[in-house]
């Protein structure tokens, strides 16, 4: 393999573990099918992508156009349920977003095939050939569209994300008085009093969160307590933040805010540890950043 060739690689995997916004949740989770559906209806009606063989239509082209839009619809509703856990959104990247696309794909081609019957008077619609035909029919345009709104949409997100991160600018300090806090957690033994200007930033694991303290050099700690009960106990700091589902962070110990197409990474005083900020929250972030 030669230089260039290794190098290509190397871009191309940096390029499909990047991180890439898990939309299959919320809001998004429905307005997505209803654009998917609107487009397909459209495109297919309009333009007639391929070869119309109008004398074994059952059905009038236009509810042919409509069925094929809501084959589509149904699918990303029923596969969007599956992948939209919680926890998938901060490990979400490229490579996951076009394979779940390609799975989708296949999906799509293979239900198109079985509803033949429904649609077309062909004897041949049970043959290998036109199960080949709908799966390429669907890798042919869905492929091509999706692979082009993934690129697009991550160079934007990324290029704008890039953009803002460079214009935040925050001062790590140490200066402030020791403030102490008690954490009380759901095992008394375990209760510990920690001055708040140690912490750097806790990481939610599940019923228990671990905390990362500065003593010299970091030191992590598990306890029982969870996310939103340690948030809590934070509430008076108005430095300390949510930045994701899964994770608090100590604003004073950020030396350095990243962009990627997911939103932001922040690298804090003394730690290889970094630390997210999801989309719905980079607004109360950056307030807190030009506050501070």
């Amino acid at each position: 393999m030669n230089r260039s060739s290794s190098i290509s690689l190397v871009w191309l995997k940096n390029l499909l573990n990047q991180p890439y916004p898990m939309y299959y949740q919320g809001k998004f989770l429905w307005v997505l099918p209803i654009i998917v559906f609107t487009f397909t209806l459209c495109f297919n009606y309009f333009f007639e992508p391929f070869e119309v063989a109008r004398s074994e239509h059952k059905l009038d082209f236009f509810w042919i156009s409509v069925i094929h839009g809501l084959v589509p619809m149904i699918i990303i509703i029923i596969l969007a349920l599956i992948a939209a856990s919680p926890h998938l959104e901060e490990y979400w990247t490229v490579k996951k977003e076009l394979l779940l696309l390609g799975g989708l794909l296949l999906s799509i081609g293979i239900t198109q095939f079985f509803i033949r019957d429904i649609i077309y008077d062909n004897p041949g619609n049970w043959s290998v050939k036109y199960f080949y035909e709908e799966i390429r029919n669907t890798f042919l345009i869905g492929g091509l569209f999706a692979l082009i709104i993934t690129s697009i949409n991550f160079n934007i997100l990324l290029s704008k994300n890039r953009q803002k991160a460079n214009l935040l600018h925050f001062e790590s300090t140490n200066k402030d008085s020791s403030r102490k806090v008690l954490i009380k957690t759901q095992v008394k033994k375990d209760d510990l009093t920690i001055d708040v200007n140690n912490f750097l930033f806790a990481r939610s694991q599940g019923n228990y969160s671990e905390l990362y303290l500065e003593n010299c050099h970091p030191q992590k700690t598990l306890k029982r307590i969870s996310l939103k009960e340690l948030a809590e106990v934070f509430r008076p700091f108005d430095f300390i933040l949510k930045t994701h589902r899964s994770y608090l962070v100590n604003l004073k110990k950020v030396n350095h805010v990243k962009g990627n197409a997911q939103g932001y990474q922040l690298k804090l005083d003394h730690c290889n540890e970094t630390v997210p900020v999801a989309r719905n929250l980079i607004k109360e972030f950056e307030s807190k950043m030009t506050k501070s």
